[in-house]
């Protein structure tokens, strides 16, 4: 692996566990085993490297959602696979880097912030598709638009990762996860 590559690793594991200003060059140069010098060569400034963070995790995202878009699963199915995805971050004892970021979205420098939207929204367009080809399939009874209930599905899912994180309670993510199916599939 290239050191670019190793250093975003590093500080993606960084900021998903301790938040983008938990941590310092001085705990990736460790890490990885370079200078602390070493890292601003390639990421001048720690803005830089947010940014690129962000770059890498949202082409993450957009791989596994294409890869569960493009798979032969219901609506349903589909929407379970993106929850697993978040239970993942919870098994590896991470949050979603997405979710950190908003949380120090008043401390981050504004030019990470339009970076951090459009991650955001992209979660908000696929799972916009999703709802939409579940009502469709009548998997799924909306009240409202898909939208609004796609911007319900991330908010309650970032929402139950963190508290799940921050209590251990990794029971209240699953019951979350579990209602937010249901309210979903509800008929009536």
């Amino acid at each position: 692996m290239e050191m670019r590559d190793q250093i975003l690793t590093s500080a993606q594991r960084l900021v998903q566990q301790r938040g983008f200003n938990g941590f310092s060059y001085a705990d990736i140069a460790v890490e990885v085993g370079i200078r602390k010098a070493s890292l601003h060569h390639y990421f001048p400034t720690k803005t830089d490297l947010g940014l690129a963070l962000i770059e890498v995790y949202s082409g993450q995202l957009n791989r596994a959602l294409l890869n569960i878009s493009g798979s032969s699963l219901s609506a349903n199915q589909k929407l379970d696979a993106y929850i697993a995805l978040y239970r993942s971050s919870l098994d590896a004892e991470r949050m979603c880097l997405g979710g950190m970021l908003a949380s120090e979205a008043l401390t981050l420098d504004a030019t990470m912030l339009p970076s951090l939207k459009r991650f955001f929204n992209r979660n908000i367009e696929w799972l916009t598709e999703i709802l939409t080809e579940g009502n469709l399939q009548q998997l799924f009874v909306l009240n409202g638009s898909a939208t609004n209930h796609a911007r319900m599905l991330l908010s309650a899912l970032q929402g139950a990762l963190l508290i799940a994180r921050a209590t251990g309670d990794r029971e209240a993510f699953e019951q979350t996860a579990s209602s937010l199916m249901t309210g979903l599939t509800r008929k009536g």
